[in-house]
């Protein structure tokens, strides 16, 4: 029997998926958590075979967790799952040590062999990302997303889906555990990569991104 853990902040997602795992003979939900802080918790408390991890949650960052883990040393496998934009994110998570990447919209059909695949130790990806993967490698190209959002570093993007959910600078820095100073600076950087004029915009157009993913 492989233990599961469950760190995804959208109750009614996570119903669904637990009975999608638990209806398998060898599959078992050892725990949940909706928060960065209870999942580390439980990681600690169960020492589960297997992290499923949002890429978004209300309190905390699934990315920095992942990040976090692997810091620590820890082999957990990591299966990431996201309703998010999978060019932009796959490669990045990949990159920072996840086993695999799954978009939400695909969870029903192919959860249950990423699933399989991750706990085996092997990478999980859809095929379109694998093709996507395998170009850019050959061809030595950072992956395109077509939308600019590509160009921002790990952290600026995380600071861009912040502003995207509402968050104010304060909120940001104790979430990511930066100074308001530095997130300003990302701020900043941000504006300028995506060439946004002033704050306003900046926010109107993260909103607005994180509305259509």
């Amino acid at each position: 029997m492989s233990n599961i853990l469950l760190i995804d902040d959208h109750p009614v997602f996570r119903c669904g998926l637990i009975a999608l795992i638990q209806a398998e003979p060898d599959l078992k939900v050892c725990g949940e958590a909706a928060t960065v802080a209870d999942g580390l918790r439980l990681i600690q408390q169960l020492k589960p075979d297997m992290l499923i991890l949002d890429l978004v949650l209300e309190q905390g960052d699934g990315l920095q967790l992942l990040k976090h883990l692997r810091a620590q040393g820890s082999t957990l496998p990591i299966l990431v799952m996201s309703m998010y934009d999978e060019q932009l994110f796959a490669e990045r998570v990949i990159k920072a040590g996840a086993n695999g990447y799954i978009n939400k919209a695909d969870a029903i059909s192919n959860v249950i062999v990423a699933i399989r695949r991750v706990l085996q130790k092997r990478l999980y990806l859809s095929d379109t990302m694998t093709e996507t993967l395998l170009h850019n490698q050959f061809n030595q190209k950072p992956n395109q997303s077509g939308n600019g959002e590509d160009k921002l570093s790990d952290r600026e993007l995380e600071v861009y889906m912040m502003l995207g959910k509402g968050y104010a600078t304060k909120r940001i820095a104790e979430e990511l555990n930066l100074s308001s100073k530095t997130v300003d600076s990302h701020k900043e950087h941000i504006k300028e990569k995506l060439a946004i004029a002033d704050n306003t915009s900046l926010i109107q157009h993260a909103v607005t991104w994180l509305l259509t993913k």
